[in-house]
C-alpha cells in the first residue's frame, strides 16, 4: 500500500464517483472520458490495495475501505481548496458551509435562513446547490457538501443504508396539496375531494432512476392522464395558472403560488404526509455549520405556520 504517488486528480474523481454515483455521470461533471475516469480510480485502488468502489447494476457505492479513504481524501482536498481561496484573497474554510437542497426548499425554506444569516453573520459564507435526495445524500457521503435539505415520504426510511447512519433532523412534517387552476370546479371550495381526482389532468416530473413520479395525487386509483411534464416546480405552477391541469406541492409553497393558482388540502383518504429533513455526517460540526442549521430550524418554524388558502378573485 503506497499512497505517494496518488495524484490530486485521483482523489477528486473518486470523489466525484461517489458523489455521483456512477462513471458516466463523475465523467460528464469533471469534463473527463469516461476511460479517463476508469484509470484514474483503477490507480488509487492499485495504490490503496483494496477496491475502494462496489460496482452494482444500479450504479457504484463506495465499499468500507473506500469509505476511509473518501474521509481522508476530503480533508486533503479540502485543506487545497482552502489554501487556493487564501491566496486569491477570499474568505477562508472556516467560515463556508456547503449547503444542499431538493428544489422546493429553494422556494420557501432556504431565502429565509438565508436573510437571516446575512442580518446575523454577515461574514458567514453559505455556498449551495440545489440536486435530487439521492443526489445530495452522495454528496455528503463524498464530503462535497456539509448539510442537505433532503425530502422524505411515507414510510419515511433512512435517506440510504451506508454506515454510519446520517444525522437526521425532521424541520417540518405537512400535509401534501393539490396545485388547482383559480378557475376550476375544485376551486371553489377550502379543500378537495379525493374521489373528484379521478379523471383530472395532471402537470408531474420526469420520472428517473432515483426520483419518483411527482406532482400526481399518490395512490390515485387510475392511470393518470399526464399533459405535461416539467422538472421545474414554478414552470408547473404557472401551467396550473393557465389552466393547464393539476399538480402536488409541499403545503409551505401556498404562499410561494403565482396568481391564478389555490393551493388546497385533500380530503376523503390517507393524510399524504411529506418531511422536510436537515442531514448530515455524523462527525461533530463546526460552528459554521451550526450557525446555518440554526437558521434552517428557525426559518422551517415560520414557514410550518400554515396560511389559511386564498380565495379566487
Amino acid at each position: 500500500m503506497d499512497f505517494t504517488d496518488v495524484s490530486l486528480t485521483a482523489l477528486r474523481v473518486l470523489r466525484a464517483v461517489a458523489e455521483q454515483g456512477t462513471f458516466t455521470s463523475a465523467a460528464a461533471s469533471l469534463g473527463y472520458t469516461q476511460s479517463a475516469v476508469s484509470r484514474q480510480i483503477a490507480a488509487i485502488e492499485r495504490a490503496a490495495g483494496a477496491e475502494l468502489l462496489e460496482r452494482r447494476r444500479e450504479g457504484v457505492r463506495l465499499t468500507a475501505a473506500g469509505r476511509v479513504v473518501m474521509r481522508r481524501a476530503t480533508i486533503v482536498l479540502d485543506e487545497i481548496e482552502a489554501t487556493a481561496r487564501e491566496l486569491s484573497g477570499l474568505p477562508g474554510q472556516a467560515g463556508t458551509v456547503r449547503l444542499g437542497w431538493f428544489p422546493t426548499a429553494g422556494a420557501f425554506l432556504l431565502p429565509r435562513a438565508l436573510a437571516a444569516l446575512r442580518r446575523s453573520h454577515p461574514g458567514l459564507r453559505v455556498v449551495s446547490r440545489e440536486g435530487t435526495t439521492p443526489a445530495l445524500v452522495r454528496a455528503l457521503r463524498a464530503g462535497s457538501l456539509d448539510l442537505a435539505l433532503l425530502a422524505s415520504a411515507p414510510p419515511f426510511r433512512a435517506p440510504d443504508t451506508e454506515s454510519p447512519p446520517l444525522v437526521l433532523r425532521t424541520l417540518t412534517e405537512r400535509a401534501l396539496c393539490l396545485a388547482v387552476p383559480a378557475a376550476h370546479p375544485l376551486a371553489r371550495g377550502d379543500f378537495v375531494d379525493v374521489a373528484d381526482l379521478r379523471g383530472q389532468r395532471w402537470i408531474a416530473g420526469p420520472s428517473s432512476g432515483e426520483d419518483r413520479l411527482m406532482g400526481v395525487w399518490p395512490g390515485l386509483d387510475e392511470r393518470p392522464d399526464i399533459v405535461h411534464t416539467v422538472r421545474d416546480w414554478l414552470a408547473k405552477l404557472q401551467l396550473v395558472a393557465a389552466g393547464c391541469g393539476l399538480t402536488t406541492v409541499p403545503a409551505a409553497l401556498a404562499a410561494a403560488a403565482p396568481p391564478g393558482v389555490r393551493v388546497l388540502p385533500v380530503r376523503g383518504g390517507p393524510q399524504e404526509q411529506r418531511r422536510v429533513l436537515l442531514a448530515r455526517l455524523p462527525q461533530p460540526p463546526t460552528e459554521p455549520v451550526t450557525l446555518v442549521a440554526s437558521a434552517l430550524r428557525a426559518a422551517a418554524l415560520d414557514a410550518d405556520t400554515p396560511a389559511p388558502p386564498a380565495r379566487p378573485s
